[in-house]
This record gives structure tokens, sequence and C-alpha cells, in this order.
């Protein structure tokens, strides 16, 4: 190997380091928002990180001007996706933690929260990352909007039995 491979690779290096400094945390809180796992208890979210910045990492010669945390951001909102899909069907639920902010929504509403609020995607790229209608992407993220706002309170014990309002 030459000089100048090992000093590319060792600039390369650098650079990603660098980039994972900077970008890791916040991309971690995203996938644990994905997830609906708690922070000390979280790895599903560490796994989707991990595979996020490993593809990054994979790419990162290739990128020439793209911006490195968008292609993380979107390969770990698309594999979130994916693996939901494939594990749950059809966007079903895995087991959040109670304690997630997000845990009353499905994956996918969690998906177009997390990219429009907390990522600050536009709704048009959101819809096109995700494969839906700007309209779909819009109504999904009225709806669990709306659900995080507004939770639905608990009926009180006895109330459904009797047929009472809760007071």
């Amino acid at each position: 190997m030459g000089d100048r491979q090992v000093a590319r690779d060792a600039r390369r290096a650098r650079e990603f380091e660098a980039f994972v400094a900077g970008a890791a945390g916040r991309l971690l809180h995203a996938a644990m928002l994905l997830t609906a796992e708690a922070p000390d208890a979280s790895p599903r979210a560490r796994r989707l990180l991990t595979l996020a910045l490993a593809h990054t990492y994979a790419r990162w010669d290739r990128l020439r001007g793209e911006d490195p945390y968008d292609c993380a951001r979107q390969y770990l909102a698309t594999r979130f996706a994916r693996t939901t899909w494939h594990r749950y069907g059809a966007f079903g639920r895995a087991r959040p933690d109670p304690r997630s902010p997000l845990a009353a929504l499905a994956p996918r509403e969690r998906l177009v929260l997390v990219l429009r609020f907390y990522e600050g995607v536009a709704e048009e790229q959101t819809a096109a990352l995700l494969g839906l209608p700007a309209e779909r992407v819009h109504t999904i993220c009225d709806r669990a909007t709306a659900d995080v706002l507004h939770p639905a309170r608990p009926v009180a014990p006895g109330a459904a039995d009797t047929g009472a309002a809760p007071s």
C-alpha cells in the first residue's frame, strides 16, 4: 500500500470520526423515538444507529458533496420502516416502552412525526422517502400530532361497567 493510500485512509477515518462525534447523539435520539425505547434500554435503536453509520461509512468516498447526515438519516428511516414491516407486518406494533413520549403511536406515525418535526424533513421529502403521497403524509402527521398533544384518557375503573361517564 502506498503512502498516498495510507494518508487517504487516515483522512477518511478522521473525517468519519468527526462526523460520528457530531451526529451520533442526534441520530440515536431519533432512533429511540422511532423504536419508542427507553434511553437505558434501547437495543433496537442502537442497532439502527450502527447500521446507519456503517452504511454511511461504506458510502463515504462516494458522497461527493451529499450531506452524510442526510444519508444516515435516510438509511435509519428506511431500515426502520422495512424491519417494522417485515417483523410485525404492515407496520404492526412492537412493544414500545410506556415511558417513551411516542409509545402510543403506531410505527408509521412515529416515523412520519420524527422525520417531520424532530428532523425537520419537508412533507414532500418525507413522502418521497416513504413512497407515500404527500397528502397521506400530511394526514398521518396531523393524526399523530393530535394523538401526542391530546392523548386519550383512560377509562375510569367501574365507569365502563356501569355506562357512566368518567368524572
